[in-house]
């Protein structure tokens, strides 16, 4: 009896362990069930919210993008972009600068720029080929520069003038009629006179058809140049003139004295190179000089002024030739 009732005991026992443990593995099922369902409505959350900051953040980008491209074309179509339509009308104006013309006035560097053809175009866009050509018609300019400023659009037009070397009178007097650039360019009295920093050659010359200086040649210029310094190194004087108006028989004026050169041709350079040695006895005369003769390769001559004279008068001076 003991027997069956411990036994009915211990079979209650289990039975109720086995309810408590069903309970506690179902709560404990329950709450991992919980748990895996908050996990995954958070995970789902995090992913929505994902979405729409990704969403947010493609439409941000899209926003700023389209602002960018209005704001630049605004921008590109601001009225700072364009040149002023009368920028050729008048110099003084804020939208053009002209430098460095010291020979060519500024109204005609003007009425060179008023036939170029300006289209109402951004500043950066603008060619200035057209510009540079209008203004290289003009005889003295030699080169041309352009600058294109921003905001706001302007111009600085740099002008890059010849040489000018000799100018051409008809007189000592008179004022030039011409000049010769380095390379050879007559320039007519349109751009005359010079400013005084510009350091030239007078020749004086009428234009004999025999000697036009309207058709030397760039050789030419440049033996006359070269002669003007030899007979500056040479004599320690500046050269107030060469006469050309005998072509054939050619003076040079020099502060002290003439010098009769006659022929011009390269010979007349190494004669003109005895004036060294000849100068100091002119000087030292107290007669009036009316010229130093360097016609003859080989003889110098000194010619008096007195006219009355005698032509025996016209003393001869020592041969002062450095090669003999």
């Amino acid at each position: 009896m003991y027997e069956d009732d411990k036994n009915s005991y211990n079979d209650s026992m289990d039975s109720f362990i086995e309810d408590n443990s069903d309970e506690e593995e179902q709560k404990i099922s329950e709450y991992y069930n919980l748990r895996r369902l908050q996990k995954h409505q958070m995970e789902r959350k995090i992913r929505q919210s994902k979405i729409w900051f990704e969403r947010w953040r493609a439409l941000l980008r899209l926003i700023v993008v389209a602002l960018m491209i209005y704001t630049g074309y605004r921008a590109i179509n601001l009225h700072y972009w364009y040149l002023n339509k009368n920028i050729f009308n008048t110099g003084s104006n804020n939208s053009l600068e002209i430098v460095n013309n010291k020979i060519v006035p500024q109204n005609r560097i003007l009425n060179a720029l008023r036939r170029t053809n300006l289209p109402q175009t951004q500043i950066y866009k603008l060619e200035t080929e057209e510009i540079k050509q209008n203004i290289m018609q003009l005889d003295p300019i030699e080169k041309v520069y352009v600058r294109r400023f921003w905001l706001p659009a302007r111009l600085q037009i740099i002008i890059k003038e010849k040489t000018p070397v000799i100018t051409i009178s008809p007189g000592a007097t008179i004022p030039p009629i011409a000049f010769f650039a380095k390379d050879g360019t007559l320039i007519g009295r349109d751009y005359l006179p010079l400013a005084p920093n510009f350091k030239t050659t007078l020749v004086l010359s009428y234009g004999n058809k025999g000697d036009d200086y309207r058709h030397w040649q760039i050789e030419k210029i440049k033996l006359i140049e070269r002669f003007a310094k030899i007979t500056k190194n040479y004599s320690g004087e500046d050269v107030e003139y060469i006469d050309f108006r005998n072509p054939t028989d050619v003076y040079i004026k020099i502060r002290s004295v003439n010098i009769r050169v006659g022929t011009f041709d390269e010979s007349a350079i190494e004669r003109v190179k005895r004036i060294s040695s000849i100068l100091p006895q002119v000087k030292m005369l107290d007669k009036p000089i009316k010229y130093i003769d360097l016609r003859w390769k080989d003889a110098n001559y000194i010619k008096l002024a007195d006219s009355n004279e005698k032509p025996a008068e016209e003393q001869k001076a020592e041969n002062s030739n450095p090669n003999q």
